[in-house]
């Protein structure tokens, strides 16, 4: 049974297309066990899960990226062909063709994506995937609830921002001269970047350094991905790189990246490692952000964007009691208002910018 205060009205209906029944079984199951979650429906290929959609009506669609007949991509623009109002979750390979895949899915609106695991014990690979899918389904949980409670109310539209989260452009202190921008950004990323980083000339004047949440090849097809739609450049981010302006680092996948003083100090290097998870994110925004805040000092701005949970958000404190400048993706513009509220609510934001509006304000601030 549903757990007891989550209404019938609220349950999440979900339908799993996938064309191994191992995984359609495996993710049934882990959803299932969920509370307030509902499979209503499998599929074991592309056109199937289009007729189930049309059918059930579901919340959310997990949909694997490699099946045959009709494959994950086809089958997620036949979706938004005919307008179906669910979610989908990529479920992929973890390989550089599957991010490459996946990557093109994120661009075309898919809400996020999870690996499938490549161990060879099915416990843990069990495991792994159920702990991929429960952060996941409990965001969608709660905007399927908000989404329900506004239009209860009759009030502002889903993920309006409200007045009380927009804060002045500045506060407190000014720093003088910005000479990194360190951003932080998970659900939504690849579409939000795609937006922000085309906005910015290719004479900007210092380097931006980022975390993205996404595992081993898919950091990498990401950044190919923006370099081609870039005046700066972009790259994945490699071990003793020297920082260079006009020039965006996106943090590998799986691993952890920080900020080093060169052997000038005017000059920041890259450094890349093993280091463990933190906020069970590996690449971790606070990671990133602390070594920011104790090689920069006060000379960065921190940026903090779409995203669940609230990686981040101690990084940025410390980046502000340096006296960094620190802005956030509005409500209405993020997948997920998780980072970026988690930062307003401790109070660490200077601006709250909508994503059109970021790469202007991010231009205004390093003049």
């Amino acid at each position: 049974m549903p757990n007891q205060t989550i209404n019938s009205h609220e349950q999440l209906r979900v339908v799993v297309v996938d064309d191994t029944l191992l995984y359609r079984t495996i993710i049934s199951e882990i959803l299932t066990a969920i509370p307030g979650v509902e499979v209503v429906g499998t599929a074991s290929q592309g056109e199937i899960g289009i007729a189930k959609a049309v059918q059930l009506d579901p919340d959310l669609i997990t949909l694997d990226v490699e099946m045959p007949v009709m494959d994950g991509l086809t089958t997620l623009k036949k979706l938004q062909e005919i307008k179906s109002r669910a979610l989908v979750l990529m479920v992929s390979a973890h390989t550089r063709q599957g991010a490459a895949v996946t990557l093109e899915a994120l661009q075309l609106g898919a809400y996020d994506f999870i690996t499938k695991p490549e161990g060879d014990d099915p416990q843990r690979n069990f495991m792994m995937l159920a702990g991929m899918f429960r952060p996941i389904i409990n965001a969608v949980m709660a905007q399927k609830i908000l989404r329900q409670t506004i239009c209860g109310m009759d009030s502002n539209p889903l993920g309006a921002s409200p007045a009380a989260a927009i804060i002045p452009h500045s506060r407190g202190h000014r720093s003088a001269g910005i000479k990194l921008v360190a951003i932080g950004i998970s659900t939504g990323g690849p579409v939000a970047l795609a937006d922000l980083l085309p906005r910015l000339p290719a004479d900007f004047p210092v380097p931006i350094v980022i975390v993205q949440h996404m595992p081993r090849f898919f950091t990498g097809a990401l950044a190919e991905s923006l370099d081609s739609k870039c005046a700066i450049r972009v790259v994945e981010g490699q071990d003793g790189q020297v920082l260079q302006a006009a020039t965006a680092y996106i943090a590998p996948g799986s691993r952890q990246m920080r900020v080093a003083r060169g052997q000038s100090q005017s000059l920041y290097v890259l450094e890349v490692n093993d280091d463990p998870p933190e906020n069970h994110c590996q690449p971790s925004a606070d990671y990133l952000f602390r070594s920011v805040a104790s090689v920069c000092k006060g000379q960065s701005l921190g940026v903090i964007m779409t995203g669940m949970g609230c990686d981040g958000t101690h990084g940025l404190r410390l980046m502000k009691r340096q006296g960094a400048q620190v802005i956030a993706q509005d409500q209405a513009s993020c997948v997920v208002y998780g980072m970026p509220m988690a930062a307003v609510k401790a109070g660490v934001v200077d601006a709250v910018i909508p994503l059109t509006g970021m790469g202007p304000e991010i231009m205004r601030r390093v003049k």
